[in-house]
């Protein structure tokens, strides 16, 4: 059943609006990239055990997945996303101050648990916020913008922060990414608080009573489009999430001296690609629709897998990385839109925004599970086939059965 197309926003936002969130994304993205890989290198400085700092890491993800639901209901029932996402930022600056300050156990388990906890909130924060301000006709257009600066703020912090632990120490990282808070806080102050409408960041018609947390969830799990769609994403990220690591440690039994630098071009190659990319996606999303270009994403991550098994050049192998790049800049743009597609009526974006979160987090985590698990007994080339086949599984499902939401509305947020 298909609805009326999704109404283009009421009026634009301010140049100063438009801009704050910009920056806003830039900086935000500079700030998460401190607790990368950048917290094994420290720990490991500090003398600390693999295990514990597996423990670590264990424990920010998983609360990182636990939070994702409780994340989304917390922006879809707040009336200010700004003061949301700016308690956020703050816990994620005292996080780095303690990471830097006092790299002893329960400190260090405390900050990568607020960090986990506040970053939950922040993704869905930054698209209320989007489309608060432009409404969903025009949300392609501002996700393509948020994805592109984002992708560019991922790699010039990556570079700054390598630096940084270069020249210094570690530890410098974590103090860079407290001082990078600030620019992050004043972007997002820059933003026009009343230019964001509330009702309409919440994916809502018209102001309503947030609904019960029970309701959400019924809603949720009946809405098919939705599952389907939160399956899409799950493969997606079952078939990608172990792919770097995969390369990063080929990269390195064939080029040990070289592997360095040849990893930091397999991470910074995608985000080029990112950052040309995305406005396109943006643009092409509204004339093409969502379901050709999910097929593009999925397409090269299914041709990624198939040479990453049967290339040996590990040159050749980090080139191949610009088809991360392209399916990168599809579902960074594509998967908060899509979100807006099925759910725009209903109250329930945001929550719907940490449902699909919570899909990606178990589709990363398996990921890395099973191509560790067949690396190490069938080796790297059938890890990666295995790797290509969820993928071609994931394109055949978006092909074939995922429907075309770009024309869905409140009326039809669910297939009949």
């Amino acid at each position: 059943m298909r609805g009326d197309p999704i109404p283009p926003p009421a009026r634009d936002p301010s140049l100063r609006s438009t801009r704050g969130l910009d920056w806003f994304v830039f900086f935000l993205a500079d700030v998460q990239t401190g607790f990368g890989p950048f917290i094994s290198v420290y720990l490991t400085t500090q003398k600390w055990t693999q295990v514990d700092i597996g423990l670590i890491l264990s424990v920010g993800g998983l609360v990182a997945l636990l939070g994702q639901i409780p994340g989304g209901a917390i922006i879809d029932s707040a009336r200010s996303e700004r003061l949301v996402a700016a308690v956020a930022v703050t816990m994620i600056g005292a996080a780095a101050l303690a990471y830097a300050a006092w790299p002893i156990f329960p400190v260090i388990l405390a900050a990568a648990v607020t960090q986990a906890a506040a970053s939950c909130v922040l993704g869905p924060a930054i698209a209320a916020i989007s489309l608060g301000l432009v409404g969903p006709g025009a949300m392609g257009l501002r996700l393509g913008r948020n994805a592109r600066f984002a992708a560019v703020g991922n790699g010039v912090a990556a570079a700054g922060m390598g630096l940084c632990g270069y020249l210094f120490s570690s530890g410098s990282v974590f103090l860079v990414t407290l001082l990078l808070t600030i620019p992050t806080l004043l972007s997002l102050a820059y933003i026009r608080g009343e230019e964001i409408n509330p009702d309409r960041a919440h994916g809502a018609d018209q102001p309503q009573s947030p609904p019960r947390p029970q309701t959400k969830l019924i809603t949720l799990l009946q809405n098919r489009a939705l599952l389907e769609f939160a399956l899409v994403v799950g493969l997606f990220q079952l078939a990608n999430a172990a792919m770097l690591p995969l390369l990063g440690s080929f990269v390195t039994t064939q080029l040990s001296a070289g592997a360095p630098a040849l990893i930091a071009a397999s991470m910074v190659l995608p985000q080029i690609v990112v950052a040309l990319m995305s406005p396109w996606v943006g643009r092409r999303a509204q004339a093409w629709g969502r379901r050709p270009l999910l097929m593009i994403g999925l397409g090269a991550l299914t041709l990624r897998a198939l040479l990453f098994a049967v290339v040996h050049d590990p040159y050749l192998l980090v080139a191949c990385q610009v088809l991360d790049g392209i399916a990168a800049a599809v579902f960074g743009v594509l998967v908060p839109l899509v979100i807006v597609d099925i759910t725009y009526g209903s109250g329930h974006f945001n929550f719907a925004q940490g449902a699909i979160g919570t899909a990606t987090g178990l589709g990363a985590s398996t990921s890395l599970l099973l191509s560790g698990y067949l690396g190490d007994h069938f080796g790297r080339g059938a890890a990666f086939l295995a790797l290509a086949s969820v993928a071609a599984i994931g394109l055949a499902f978006c092909m074939f059965v995922m429907p075309e939401t770009r024309t869905r509305t409140a009326a039809t947020r669910s297939r009949q």
